[in-house]
């Protein structure tokens, strides 16, 4: 057995824990999670069935900790792993696995087969088999504070432009506010109308709030890769920036990822509880709805639907809100045929997007989506996730189906917020 081998097994038997174990012992071969995974739909390649994606972490734990594969491995009758399995389970876990948790829904047994991908991911980082695209985004992400290398000085140049558009301030670093606005890194370099959109709202509704200069991006590229300590030491850098500042809440950003690190993991990763509560955007602006301090006029008669972010959604149970929200304006809103909690994934989730390895196969795995807008007809998709934007414009731009608009919901709602006079920039009164 070789070094890298050795690495990538001890790693694997550290993630195998009693979950995983009776999750292993509990599967009954049936395949049935193949027909949730739009890798598999969309290929018909059954090394795709989502559960098969595992079968090198199995293989270890027959090994290692069941009798009938202790005995076979005595009798040198079992399977050694070799560099060339690592080599193709990798692409498996990280290419072809946005960890949607569809097939988790679809297990008839209730195997959590998200969470056992997210533990083979563990190891395969561990271990170093792991695509350079993610790693990359991973040390800019500590080193830099965003996995796509975007710096305090580009947000302030956004926030400098947020103010012109808004006509009025941008608070940065504001101690004793409410809440403290996360953004991703998507929303700052490519959809950053969602800055001027928030600042509008947010001061129509009355809510006090800040961004941080110190803890400013959401994205946690170390869920993606499969590295709680990556993961870790970036939530604490929020914990940190919003300890600073003395806030309430903290606002989830329309990330998908960012939201499943900060709301549900967080503190687990970090080994103690927030001194704050965590709150996606969506929720809050449903929030405002209810209290009925976020005011919107006009009707928009465009057919349009609501893409569900996987991690926000079917993972998050934030199913209602964006919903809500949506009918406050929209007089043609259409569901897709599977939406909500059984939402077909975008394509480009779980770290995908940023493996250009993975390009060709999310490109084409994204027929699943295009057959789903073909058959409703719509001028627009809402989403509130950028990664997920982002995937919708390049899929549909492929599809020669780009006629279709894709926007952010927050930033859609404030198209249509009652506003009171405007204020000058920097003008607190």
């Amino acid at each position: 057995m070789s070094e890298s081998v050795d690495r990538a097994v001890n790693a694997m038997k550290e993630q195998i824990d009693a979950p995983i174990a009776s999750y292993f012992s509990s599967c009954v071969h049936c395949g049935i999670c193949a027909d949730a995974c739009l890798f598999y739909t969309e290929t018909g390649d059954p090394q795709y069935t989502p559960i098969h994606k595992l079968d090198l972490m199995k293989r270890v734990w027959e090994r290692e900790y069941t009798f009938a594969g202790r005995i076979k491995k005595w009798l040198g009758l079992s399977r050694n792993i070799t560099e060339n399995d690592l080599t193709k389970w990798e692409t498996l876990v990280y290419d072809s696995c946005t960890l949607c948790g569809r097939c988790s829904l679809y297990c008839p047994v209730g195997n959590d087969i998200v969470t056992m991908v997210r533990k083979m991911r563990e190891a395969m980082a561990a271990s170093g088999h792991a695509p350079e695209g993610l790693q990359q985004a991973s040390k800019r992400a500590i080193e830099i504070g965003s996995p796509m290398g975007v710096t305090l000085k580009t947000l302030e140049a956004q926030i400098k432009h947020a103010e012109k558009e808004a006509g009025m301030e941008v608070p940065l670093d504001k101690q004793g506010v409410d809440y403290l606005m996360l953004l991703s890194s998507a929303e700052i370099a490519q959809f950053n109308e969602i800055i001027p959109a928030v600042t509008r709202i947010f001061h129509e509704a009355g809510v006090s709030w800040t961004l941080s200069s110190e803890a400013f991006e959401g994205t946690n590229s170390g869920i993606q890769i499969g590295s709680s300590d990556i993961a870790a030491e970036l939530i604490q850098r929020i914990v940190d920036g919003a300890q600073k500042l003395k806030v309430k809440y903290v606002i989830s950003p329309e990330c998908g990822h960012a939201y499943t690190a900060l709301r549900w993991e967080g503190p687990n990763l970090i080994g103690k509880p927030y001194p704050f509560e965590v709150v996606h955007i969506i929720e809050l602006l449903d929030q405002l709805r209810t209290q009925g301090k976020l005011k919107l006029e006009g009707k928009d008669e465009t057919r349009q639907t609501f893409h569900d972010p996987c991690q926000m959604v079917r993972r998050g149970g934030v199913m209602e809100q964006p919903r809500n929200l949506m009918n406050m304006v929209a007089t043609d809103f259409v569901e897709m045929t599977e939406h909500s909690l059984m939402g077909w994934c975008c394509g480009g989730g779980g770290g995908v997007s940023a493996n250009e390895r993975a390009e060709p196969l999310r490109r084409k795995v994204f027929s699943k989506k295009r057959e789903q807008l073909e058959e409703i007809g719509v001028e627009r998709i809402v989403t509130a996730c950028s990664n997920c934007r982002n995937m919708l414009e390049e899929g549909l731009e492929d599809n020669n189906m780009d006629e279709i608009e894709v926007v952010g919901l927050s930033e859609w709602l404030a198209e249509y917020l009652v506003t009171s006079s405007p204020r000058a920039a920097g003008d607190d009164s």
